[in-house]
């Protein structure tokens, strides 16, 4: 796409290797400009690359000067990225048309580099390591903690301490909690025998991992994927939903529509007699952001392809009860599905 105007910082590091909070980049022709402030200079000359960095005190008058010269007549420009104060500062008293095309950064991404998925994988493992430091501090020291101090925890282990950046906040939900898919943490503790639900990711070079896991809570727990629950419904229900990922990440095939991936995994929930409490689509798609696309949803007409990088990710939620999610990332590589 030529002639285009970006604020959102992982579409503008996408282009050029480096973003700030307060940037404007444009894209005329063959010439692009990174428009930011004094305080990130330094940094912006030294990383930004393929791009003119122009300082400034006025981002928005410095963007209008720009695109005046350029003579230009139209520019495209994604919605979700602008307020509509700062749409309609730019836009004032310029004779150029602003085209709407919503996501296109993000449908740039969609298929990956092996650079990328080199990445992301480099996350995904950091992430793994990140999960087994926070079981092993659960076997040791989170019986009557609470899930605030849980959810503390994880994000002190998940990111080794401050060295890595996570992908979100986790979440860490006891019980009956673990039924809200985006549970916030409470003030409930953790007691032997719970159920807990963990999901949680980190960044590597500024590419996401994600991943969900289950497990009772004992002295030999962990979040592997062979799991032993001490109820039989809490068993049931779990092995459902593994059955219904594992079924999905084996059938999926490039060429298929990424909405014949989720009814691969809901149609396992559904014949369990579950499908009404599957409650939220098979997946996203996973990168600079930890949602983009493709999205694994029964809308989706997407043809996945190879380098497709995605979640898989059913779920059982009981309400007042407890939910199971089970989730990895995977990349298509020869027509299958990997887990990262």
């Amino acid at each position: 796409m030529k002639n285009y105007i970006l604020q959102n910082e992982n579409a503008v590091y996408f282009e050029c290797g480096y973003s700030c909070d307060n940037v404007i980049y444009i894209s005329i022709g063959d010439d692009n400009y990174f428009i930011t402030d004094a305080r990130y200079e330094i940094e912006a000359k030294l990383m930004a690359q393929n791009c003119e960095v122009i300082i400034t005190n006025n981002l928005i008058k410095q963007t209008q000067e720009i695109l005046q010269k350029s003579k230009i007549k139209k520019i495209n420009f994604d919605p979700n990225d602008f307020s509509v104060y700062l749409y309609e500062k730019l836009t004032s008293n310029l004779n150029i048309q602003f085209r709407q095309k919503e996501n296109f950064s993000k449908l740039k991404r969609l298929v990956k580099t092996d650079a990328e998925i080199d990445k992301i994988s480099a996350a995904m493992k950091l992430g793994r390591k990140g999960f087994k430091r926070f079981a092993d501090f659960l076997r040791t020291d989170g019986i009557n903690k609470s899930e605030k101090y849980l959810f503390f925890k994880a994000k002190e282990y998940m990111s080794n301490y401050g060295e890595l950046d996570l992908s979100f906040d986790p979440i860490v939900a006891i019980n009956e909690n673990s039924a809200k898919p985006h549970a916030l943490p409470t003030a409930k503790l953790m007691k032997k025998n719970d159920f807990l639900l963990v999901d949680a990711g980190v960044k590597y070079e500024r590419y996401c991992s994600d991943r969900t896991c289950c497990t009772s809570i004992s002295k030999n727990m962990s979040f592997s994927r062979g799991q032993k629950f001490k109820t039989k419904l809490e068993q049931k229900i779990y092995d459902i939903v593994l059955k219904a990922q594992l079924t999905a990440i084996s059938k999926v095939r490039s060429g298929m529509k990424a909405s014949q991936v989720d009814k691969l995994a809901r149609d396992v929930i559904e014949k369990s007699g579950y499908g009404k409490y599957f409650i939220h689509s098979t997946g996203h798609g996973v990168g600079l952001d930890i949602h983009e696309y493709p999205n694994i949803n029964s809308r989706s007409d997407v043809i996945l392809e190879d380098n497709m990088v995605f979640t898989v990710e059913p779920g059982i939620y009981l309400n007042n009860k407890f939910g199971v999610r089970i989730e990895d990332t995977v990349v298509l590589k020869q027509g299958k599905a990997v887990i990262l």
